[in-house]
């Protein structure tokens, strides 16, 4: 029965999002108070069926119930009840149930929060209900995790072993928190476009939404970065596959909106340029899931094969992006302008960071499309890599990096430029001394090294002088706080990115037990070499002794697994850490009786990446306790307004 329940729950869910999305438009009418309430109602029941069949296709993956065609193609009985789980959203049908689910999750949100008017929030409730609607259709009648298999088979095929890993636990979930909580920004947007209601306040309103989908996003791409840096043996930590670019590109949307929508709820600057960024965000959301699951790349990411699905989702994506493009058209024209600004101003401090967004936004977007349509339209195949973005999207960014520590320094409206300057004065000679003594001290010399080590010390500088002043003053808040840890944040990813790039050391070799091979200072001794059977897979274990001057200083045991059911082998890599430096260990292929291949990197300041995507996602949770109204006083001077 659990496959019933599932489908009627996804039948009963549908029926109730078409009723969301009539009754929440017809509620942002003056005086349609029944129609927000049978919005509000049919929201919640929408939410309770989705979690329904949700739970019932958990339970059948949990229970191996092999009658489903998604069970059957994407578990087996012998796997982990960890994997079992998240083999769930391990395929396409799954991914798309979940991304339903968290686009009922956000819905609820927008009802028990109730920020903004009530017809503000109407009318983005019956734009949820339209989005929910259009997945629930595809869902049902081109992907439904449901479909029967007669008779069904006595054990599964099991699930891609490259995703057989606790990263896969939390990273489609996070990164899906994001992808969808664009979706809220993007109806509280529309809602604005339709009622006409509150000008500033639906940015106001969709903030926390904001925050919470860019916290998601940040999370999730740097959980993905980390399990493709210890999973897939490769040593990097980032390789612009078309799917890491498909989550990159509504960070960068969404961190942009983050910051004009700072200027729009505070002078009222960049109305329709706010709203026309909360509608990019959210499209860059669906290309994504385009591209993941169109069969138009081939990824260990991607989820489907399908290019008919492909046309289905490109369909949305067109409507979606069309409807809202439309009506931004029909109504920005007559939006107010916000107060007037000088040159010199945190407005203008913003305006030129969102310029830098949208061009590094455009440098990936353009490296990640081109390619694919030269393909569909006949031309030769050709790919994108590292060169391409290392041309067009580091010099835009680390023009970004340069103006971040301006923009808290700039009073609205108007700003003594000279008072600003000699403010950073200390933190440009922190900067320049950081290069410089890079420049002397690192092997091998690198200007690249030295110019990214003075742009990280720039804003990381910046962050901690601009926190001790606010602190002197007896001003920090928890928004002056999530401000100076997230951009803090950035700067110390760039140290991790920068010393990971340019000073990594790498060997491979075919060593035998009891032999030796040698990489950056490391001398790294094959002891033994032992079998074992895991729950679903037989491995080989090396037990690698890491000597340095002659004594052994760790014990490494990097694997190679062979999943007889999915008919795949996978490297599990072992890595030393000491905080400021990896040492990376992949054990390869057999080479003789008893002589494997052994790829070894020493990769400095690589925890560094995601220290500070952690720190970064920290400062997000500031700013987003901030828009609850709860403040931090960091001396016993009573808090002024400072943002």
């Amino acid at each position: 029965m659990t496959g019933e329940i599932g489908q009627l729950s996804l039948c009963l869910a549908m029926a109730l999002a078409l009723v969301m999305a009539i009754s929440g438009l017809s509620g942002a009418r003056p005086g349609a108070a029944v129609a927000r309430a049978v919005a509000s109602s049919a929201t919640i029941g929408f939410a309770v069926f989705v979690i329904v069949a949700f739970g019932a296709l958990t339970y059948a993956f949990v229970e191996s119930d092999f009658s489903l065609i998604g069970v059957a193609s994407n578990s087996h009985t012998a796997k982990p009840l960890l994997y079992k789980i998240t083999g769930v959203w391990g395929n396409h049908e799954g991914s798309m149930l979940l991304w339903i689910l968290v686009l009922a999750l956000y819905s609820l949100l927008i009802v028990f929060l109730r920020r903004g008017g009530e017809r503000l929030i109407s009318a983005a409730l019956g734009v949820q209900g339209l989005l929910a609607l259009a997945f629930l259709v595809f869902l049902l009648f081109t992907s439904n995790p449901f479909l029967r298999l007669d008779p069904p088979p006595f054990e599964g095929r099991g699930l891609n072993p490259l995703l057989q890993d606790p990263g896969l636990a939390f990273h489609p979930p996070m990164l899906y928190l994001g992808y969808v909580g664009m979706s809220a920004t993007f109806s509280y947007a529309a809602s604005f476009l339709i009622t006409r209601e509150g000008d500033g306040n639906w940015a106001r309103a969709a903030r926390p939404f904001m925050l919470i989908a860019w916290i998601a996003l940040t999370l999730g791409i740097t959980l993905g970065s980390w399990w493709a840096y210890y999973e897939l043996g490769w040593g990097g930590f980032w390789f612009w596959d078309p799917v890491e670019n498909a989550s990159l590109m509504p960070w960068l949307a969404a961190t942009a909106l983050l910051h004009s929508s700072l200027a729009t709820e505070r002078s009222g600057a960049f109305r329709s340029w706010t709203l026309l960024l909360a509608i990019a965000a959210f499209s860059f959301s669906l290309l994504g899931t385009f591209l993941v699951r169109s069969g138009v790349i081939t990824s260990v990411h991607a989820f489907a094969n399908d290019p008919e699905r492909g046309i289905f989702i490109l369909g949305m994506l067109v409507a979606a992006i069309g409807g809202a493009l439309a009506l931004f058209a029909w109504r920005a024209p007559s939006l107010e302008t916000g107060a007037a600004f000088e040159p010199v101003s945190r407005e203008s401090a913003l305006l030129l960071n969102n310029v830098l967004l949208t061009g590094a936004l455009a440098s990936v977007f353009i490296g990640t499309i081109y390619p694919l349509l030269l393909d569909a339209i006949g031309g030769e195949k050709i790919s994108v890599g590292s060169p391409y973005f290392s041309l067009t999207f580091a010099p835009v960014f680390a023009g970004l990096l340069l103006i971040v520590p301006f923009g808290p320094q700039l009073a609205w409206y108007r700003a003594d430029p000279r008072a600003t300057l000699r403010a950073l004065i200390p933190v440009a000679v922190f900067a320049v001394l950081t290069g410089f003594i890079v420049l002397l001290l690192s092997v091998p010399n690198s200007a690249i090294a030295a110019l990214s080590f003075a742009l990280a010390a720039w804003v990381i500088g910046a962050s901690a002088l601009d926190l001790w002043r606010k602190r002197q003053s007896g001003r920090p808040t928890f928004t002056t706080f999530a401000a100076v840890i997230a951009h803090a944040g950035l700067g110390v990813t760039l140290l991790g990115v920068t010393g990971t790039t340019l000073w990594r050391s790498e060997a491979l070799d075919v060593v035998r037990v009891g032999g030796t091979m040698p990489v950056a200072g490391y001398s790294l001794r094959l002891d033994k070499l032992d079998a074992y059977a895991g729950p679903n897979f037989e491995a080989v274990r090396a037990t690698v002794s890491v000597l340095r001057d002659g004594a052994r200083i760790a014990v490494l045991t990097p694997e190679k697994r062979s999943f007889p059911t999915e008919g795949q082998a996978t490297s599990e890599t072992a890595i030393r850490t000491t905080g400021v430096s990896d040492l990376y260990l992949a054990l390869g292929d057999q080479r003789g009786p008893d002589a494997w291949t052994i790829r070894a990197y020493v990769n400095p300041l690589a925890p560094f990446i995601w220290i500070g995507g952690a720190i970064m996602a920290f400062g997000g949770l500031m700013g987003l306790f901030a828009r609850f109204g709860r403040r931090v006083v960091v001396s016993s001077v009573d808090a002024v307004p400072a943002e």
